[in-house]
């Protein structure tokens, strides 16, 4: 019996993505790998190249999001497992963020992934199997100056995650959202963060930048540990709906949860006034 399992991974040029490429190739198992760059993938796994089939991607266009799922079920017969991991980022501030920009952090963090999931879930559907993580942020569960969008995008995936969970779950489908705090990739990096092009100086935003491209070189999360984790997800017979991943993360979330207890119970009282007088 062939107990290969058959992964789908966007984004998996870098940081986060190669690592999890890298680690389940090492566990003998087979990726559908796509990228914007699909060189630079060919270049760092020559010796696996059985294994391996990388797809050049734009994730926001859905016909070649079909495309791509329907050339990897072609070429390794079925998907076991999907890692939306691809992401955008962009600094600034929402007066500062233009209609364009707001739109392709949500194109890429969101719409991008509901592409993914419509396009595979057929397939997973009728073999009544299947695993899909969705790689949010901590900053899906509190948001800085600053990351408006971002964080937005992330919101928006849990949401939607918890939706797609429940629906799902009749076919045996497992979902888990994955909330990575900072991992040591090039995330931080001032070379490829976007930012806002219309600075308004009220708000200082270069300076935002500096502090968050400052982190770069020092996050706590380790990408390769991330990466043993998603493996060991894939072996769970019930794996967690959600998984805050490193210390910052999990710390972040418990302090954001009891913030908001506190505060719902201050204004209770208010928020039960708005019912109607029981008869």
């Amino acid at each position: 019996m062939d107990t290969q399992k058959v992964w789908f991974i966007t984004g998996a040029s870098k940081g986060m993505g190669l690592e999890i490429t890298k680690a389940v190739l090492k566990n003998g198992d087979k990726v559908i790998a796509t990228s914007r760059n699909t060189d630079m993938l060919l270049e760092k796994f020559e010796d696996h190249e059985r294994n391996l089939l990388a797809i050049k991607l734009d994730i926001t266009n859905e016909k070649d999001v079909e495309n791509a799922i329907s050339k990897g079920i072609d070429k390794f017969g079925k998907i076991d497992i999907v890692v939306n991991n691809a992401g955008y980022n962009l600094l600034g501030n929402i007066e500062e963020t233009s209609d364009t920009e707001f739109r392709k952090t949500m194109d890429v963090n969101v719409f991008a992934m509901t592409h993914i999931i419509r396009n595979v879930l057929p397939h997973l559907r009728k073999q009544k199997s299947g695993q899909i993580i969705n790689i949010a942020s901590m900053m899906g569960f509190m948001s800085y100056p600053g990351n408006g969008s971002y964080s937005a995008s992330k919101y928006a995936v849990i949401g939607l995650s918890e939706a797609l969970a429940q629906e799902v779950a009749p076919f045996g489908i497992k979902v888990t959202i994955l909330a990575p705090g900072t991992f040591r990739t090039n995330f931080m990096n001032e070379e490829t963060l976007s930012v806002a092009q219309n600075k308004i100086d009220a708000y200082d935003l270069d300076t935002q930048v500096a502090q968050f491209t400052g982190f770069d070189g020092k996050q706590l999360g380790d990408p390769k540990k991330l990466a043993e984790v998603v493996l060991q997800l894939a072996e769970m017979p019930n794996p967690p709906l959600h998984l805050p991943l490193g210390s910052d993360s999990y710390h972040a979330l418990l302090e954001v949860r009891k913030n908001e207890k506190e505060e719902i119970e201050k204004w209770k009282t208010l928020s039960l006034s708005t019912d109607f007088d029981q008869e």
